[in-house]
């Protein structure tokens, strides 16, 4: 009798310790909650498009007392010493030339005006936001071929108490749809078929881990 209530202890603990290892299994496992993300996901006729914080070289041909870099404000606009209250955010910088030149002409004779940005942050709409389990969780300006290691890096990688594969994307552009992405794959096991290209305006979404 004193060796069938052993063995049933042991058949118990040998239960109990395969549902720790699945359970285990399951939390460092990929997350299927969501579709996997499309490798590539960029926009070939991407143009960035200007937004608060930026920085604006306005070049005037043959006027270089009209040429200077200005910031553009929190409220999107830039001022130049002619052109007062310009709106610069979410145009381009071909736009925005377009519209100093306008500006210009009621003062200065077919003006040629080339626009450069010269730092960068993007409209809020196509910032990329990075929240939970990251090192440093944060916004990034939009950059064509941006991919998710490229965020990664940007970040300083996963905490340690991150869920990588149970990460996902919110895709504003495709309304809010979600798609799972596997960071500690990409990251910790370097699998680069992982590695997915960015939209702008995705939100990567890392959650914290059980173990």
């Amino acid at each position: 009798m004193k060796n069938y209530y052993i063995a049933i202890k042991i058949a118990l603990r040998w239960i109990a310790l395969g549902s720790l290892v699945g359970l285990i299994s399951a939390c460092a496992g990929y997350s299927s909650a969501y579709p996997p993300a499309p490798i590539a996901a960029a926009t070939p006729a991407y143009n960035y498009v200007v937004g608060a914080g930026d920085t604006l070289n306005i070049i005037v041909w043959r006027n270089p007392e009209l040429s200077l870099s200005v910031p553009v404000r929190p409220d999107g606009k830039v001022s130049t010493p002619l052109v007062d209250e310009l709106v610069a955010q979410g145009k381009t910088s071909v736009e925005i030339a377009r519209d100093v030149e306008k500006a210009l002409s009621k003062l200065v004779r077919d003006p040629v005006v080339t626009i450069i940005v010269t730092s960068f942050v993007g409209p809020y709409s196509e910032q990329i936001r990075v929240v939970g389990e990251a090192t440093k969780p944060q916004s990034l300006p939009y950059k064509q071929k941006m991919t998710v290691l490229d965020v990664m890096i940007a970040v300083g990688g996963l905490t340690d108490f991150a869920d990588g594969n149970g990460a996902s994307i919110t895709r504003a552009s495709e309304g809010d749809k979600r798609y799972s992405v596997r960071l500690k794959d990409l990251i910790k096991r370097g699998d680069i078929s992982a590695n997915v290209e960015m939209k702008p305006g995705d939100i990567l979404i890392i959650p914290q881990g059980w173990f």
